[in-house]
C-alpha cells in the first residue's frame, strides 16, 4: 500500500477578531482606520476654526462621515430620494448640507434654562425643529457646519453638550426622570449618572470603542434595562441593603439580543468604577474586525456570563463583586404619564407629544407653561415623552389644560400614549420609509376609529432594520420596507412583528414576539390593519387581563393577518 508523501497540513490559525486585548491592534476596516488614523474628538478643533468658515464643501469626508458623529453630528437626507435608493446611492448622494444635531440628556432633566436654550436653537438654527427620542434626548435638523461653534456655545453655557451623543464611544446615560422625587424610590442614582458623564464622557480612553456603548443607571424599573450594554437596577440585599443589580450585553438591531444578569449587587457608590470596568473590557475585548459583530451583545454571547464576570472582576476590577438578589419588577410597567404625586408631597405630569415629534416654538411655549405653573424643570423619558416635576397640588389640573393647550397630552389615549417612530427617511440616510408622519396619521385614525379603547398595545414604527425604534419589543412592531401594493408595484410598507416586549413588570416575560412568515402591510393600509388587529384581540382575550402579547402566542395565524 502506498505511503502519502504529503505533509500533514497544520491546523489552520483561527482568524481573529479584532480584540485589541489579545494582540490584534492592526485597523480591520475603514471604520477603525479612520479612528486610529486621529482621535475622532479631535475633530471639534477642525469644526471650529476650519469648517464652520469654509462651509460644508471644505469639510474632509473622513471627518464628514465618521469623526463629525462624535460630536453628535450627522448628515441628514437629502429631500426627495426614495426608500428603494437607500441602498444603491452612495452616501454623498443621500446627504444634504444639513447635519442632525443630537443634544446629550443624560439621565434626562432639563432645567427652565436649558430647556429654553434648546427651543431657541431650534429656532433660530434647526427650523423649528425637534424630536424628543427614546434615548433621552433632543434631536435637532437641519444644522449648518457654520452655526455649530455658536450652538455649542450656547449649550455648553448652561451646562448641555452633544460631546459623543453619536460614535462609537459611551452615548448617553439613561436615568429615571422621576430620579430624586419618586415616592417609590428608594436610592436616586442621579450621583453615578453624574459621576459616569464627568468623568468618562470626553475621556479618550473609551473615545475608541469597538462600537457604541448605551447604558441606563435607575433605581426604577422605567428604564428599558434589557436592551442596553449595561444597566443598573434598584435591588434591594438582605445583607447590604439598597443597591444596584448589574445587565450586561442587551442590543436590538438586525440581530437583538438581551442583556443577562451577571448576577451580582453594587452600592451606589460603586456603580462609576463598575460600569468603567465593563466598558473598558469592551474596549479591549470586544470585537473589531467585522463591524456588525462589534457590538458588546455578541461578545457576552460568547463568552457567558461567568467568563464576563470573571474576567471583570479580575483584570478590571482586582475584587470580587457581592452575589446579589434580581429586582423585585413593580405590578404594571411604569411610563410616568398622568398626575403622580412625589415624595415631597409636589406632583409630577407625564404628557405625550404624538411619537416624540415636538418643535423649538413648543417647546418654548412650554418653559413658559411650566414656569408659570410654579415649577422650574422637565424631564425626558425613554418613551419619547415629557414629564413636568416639583407641581404644587392645585395647580395640577391647570398644568394639564395648559399642556393640552400646546399640544402635549397628559390624558392621552392608549395609541398616542403608547405609540413611538423613530427619524424616518424624513431625515435619515438608512431609512427605507416615512415614520413620524405614518405615526402621527395611525394615532389620529385609532383614535377616530377605536376611541381610547380598555387594553394597553404598544407600537413601534421603524424606517429600517435597524431597530432605533425597538421593533422587536413592542405589542405591534412595524420595520420600514418596500412592499409590493394592489397594482403590484413596490410602495412603502412594513414587515410585522407582534407580542414582543420586555420584563418590566411582575409576570411579564421578556421576548422578540412571533414573526409570521410574509406578514406586511403597506404603509396606506396600516391604520385598517391595526384597527382590524386590535378588534380581534378585543373579541378574543379571555378577559381584561389577559394583554396582547399573550394573545398573540395563542391566537390563529390568520387572526393575526
Amino acid at each position: 500500500m502506498a505511503v502519502s508523501s504529503t505533509p500533514a497540513r497544520s491546523p489552520r490559525r483561527a482568524r481573529g477578531e479584532g480584540q485589541w486585548a489579545l494582540g490584534h491592534r492592526e485597523p480591520l476596516n475603514a471604520n477603525e482606520r479612520t479612528k486610529k488614523d486621529d482621535n475622532p474628538l479631535n475633530v471639534r478643533a477642525r469644526i471650529e476654526n476650519i469648517y464652520a468658515h469654509g462651509g460644508f464643501a471644505s469639510i474632509d469626508p473622513a471627518d464628514l462621515r465618521g469623526r463629525f458623529r462624535w460630536w453628535g453630528l450627522y448628515t441628514q437626507r437629502k429631500a426627495g430620494i426614495d426608500g428603494g435608493r437607500t441602498a444603491v446611492l452612495e452616501p454623498h448622494e443621500l446627504e444634504d448640507e444639513y447635519f442632525m444635531l443630537r443634544v446629550r440628556v443624560d439621565g434626562g432633566q432639563l432645567s427652565l434654562e436649558q430647556l429654553r436654550v434648546i427651543a431657541g436653537i431650534s429656532q433660530e438654527f434647526a427650523r423649528d425643529s425637534a424630536d424628543i427620542t427614546d434615548r433621552q434626548n433632543i434631536q435637532l435638523h437641519w444644522i449648518r457646519v457654520e452655526d455649530v461653534p455658536e450652538i455649542w456655545r450656547r449649550l455648553e453655557a448652561v451646562g448641555l453638550q452633544t460631546t459623543e451623543a453619536c460614535g462609537d464611544c459611551p452615548r448617553v446615560v439613561l436615568g429615571s426622570p422621576v430620579a430624586g422625587v419618586s415616592a417609590d424610590e428608594v436610592l436616586d442614582a442621579t450621583p453615578a449618572v453624574d459621576a459616569i458623564v464627568d468623568r468618562f464622557v470626553g475621556d479618550r480612553e473609551f473615545s475608541n470603542l469597538p462600537r457604541k456603548f448605551k447604558s441606563s443607571v435607575s433605581w426604577l424599573a422605567d428604564m428599558p434595562y434589557e436592551i442596553n450594554d449595561i444597566s443598573f437596577i434598584g435591588v434591594d440585599h438582605p445583607d447590604y441593603g439598597p443597591g444596584f443589580d448589574l445587565w450586561v450585553g442587551g442590543g436590538l438591531s438586525t440581530n437583538p439580543m438581551l442583556a443577562k444578569r451577571l448576577g451580582v449587587w453594587v452600592p451606589l457608590d460603586e456603580v462609576p468604577d463598575v460600569w468603567v470596568g465593563v466598558v473598558s473590557v469592551f474596549r479591549d475585548y470586544g470585537y473589531r474586525r467585522l463591524r456588525h459583530r462589534a457590538r458588546l451583545k455578541f461578545l457576552v454571547a460568547d463568552w457567558g456570563v461567568e467568563k464576563f464576570r470573571e474576567v471583570l472582576e479580575k483584570e478590571y476590577l482586582g475584587r470580587s463583586l457581592v452575589d446579589g438578589p434580581a429586582p423585585v419588577l413593580p405590578e404594571k410597567p411604569i411610563d410616568h404619564i398622568g398626575v403622580h404625586r412625589q415624595r415631597d408631597g409636589r406632583y409630577y405630569v407625564g404628557a405625550a407629544p404624538v411619537v416624540g415629534r415636538v418643535s423649538g416654538s413648543q417647546l418654548a411655549q412650554l418653559a413658559d407653561v411650566v414656569e408659570a405653573h410654579g415649577s422650574g424643570r422637565v424631564s425626558l423619558t425613554p418613551y419619547q415623552k415629557l414629564l413636568v416635576l416639583d407641581v404644587p397640588e392645585e395647580r395640577t389640573e391647570d398644568l394639564v389644560a395648559a399642556l393640552r393647550g400646546i399640544g402635549l397630552e397628559a390624558r392621552p389615549s392608549t395609541w398616542r400614549r403608547s405609540t413611538m417612530a423613530c427619524t424616518g427617511i424624513e431625515y435619515c440616510k438608512l431609512a427605507i420609509v416615512e415614520t413620524k408622519a405614518r405615526g402621527q396619521e395611525l394615532v389620529a385614525r385609532l383614535e377616530e376609529r377605536l376611541g381610547d379603547i380598555d387594553a394597553d398595545i404598544t407600537i413601534n414604527i421603524n424606517g429600517c432594520p435597524n431597530a432605533c425604534a425597538r421593533t422587536q419589543t413592542a405589542d405591534i412592531g412595524l420595520k420600514g420596507q418596500l412592499v409590493i401594493g394592489p397594482d403590484g408595484r413596490q410602495v412603502e410598507g412594513f414587515q410585522v412583528h407582534l407580542g414582543g416586549g420586555l420584563g418590566m413588570a411582575q409576570g411579564q416575560e421578556s421576548g422578540f414576539g412571533r414573526k409570521l412568515r410574509g406578514l406586511k402591510t403597506t404603509a396606506e393600509d396600516l391604520p385598517g390593519y391595526v384597527e382590524r388587529l386590535a378588534r380581534r384581540y378585543l373579541d378574543g382575550r379571555t378577559g381584561p387581563d389577559e394583554a396582547f402579547a399573550q394573545w398573540v402566542v395563542r391566537a390563529d395565524e390568520e387572526a393575526l393577518r
